[in-house]
């Protein structure tokens, strides 16, 4: 499978790759960043985590992309689809490094996942699992055309999170 390149005005959404690994490492050490995602982590379960994303293009041909901002080249985040074994249904997420929050590049970088996902694998509908208490997460979903479905629960090891699920269908496309 060839791997895909979305483009947006401002941004390039690719797989992600072991060069990203620097980028990835920085945002999920940072507490502020992963305040909703089980706080900071160490490198190695950074490098873990990107290996997951990468491995999950291999084994379900869809992931998170690395977002690119076109005008420095920075990596600024990922954001994209993803469906684990036991998650609440098919979502589209995202995650940026705090230097990139506020200048919507959330929305964008989603809005091109939604629309990937609805156009070429054929997806009819997807969810976004969103903590309760991030009010920037859930302002990003609605945006897009999310609505709150109800509380959901997450596989081990995170059954303890307490999780909102939003969804949005091929129809509320926005």
């Amino acid at each position: 499978m060839l791997s895909p390149i979305l483009e947006t005005p401002r941004l390039i959404l690719r797989p992600p790759s072991v060069d990203d690994l620097e980028p990835w490492r920085a945002m999920m050490g940072d507490a502020e960043a992963n305040r909703f995602l089980g706080g900071p982590k160490p490198r190695p379960v950074a490098w873990r985590s990107l290996a997951t994303h990468c491995g999950a293009w291999t084994l379900q041909g869809f992931g998170n992309f690395s977002i690119i901002e076109k005008a420095s080249g920075l990596w600024v985040g990922r954001a994209g689809p993803w469906q684990p074994e036991g998650w609440p249904g098919r979502e589209i997420g995202w995650s940026l490094a705090r230097a990139s929050w506020g200048k919507g590049y959330a929305t964008e970088a989603a809005r091109a996942c939604l629309d990937w996902t609805f156009d070429r694998l054929g997806w009819r509908k997807v969810v976004r699992i969103i903590d309760p208490a991030n009010t920037a997460s859930i302002a990003v979903a609605t945006r897009l055309g999310s609505t709150r479905i109800g509380p959901g629960s997450l596989p081990a090891p995170f059954e303890p999170d307490g999780v909102d699920v939003y969804g949005q269908s091929l129809a509320r496309r926005t």
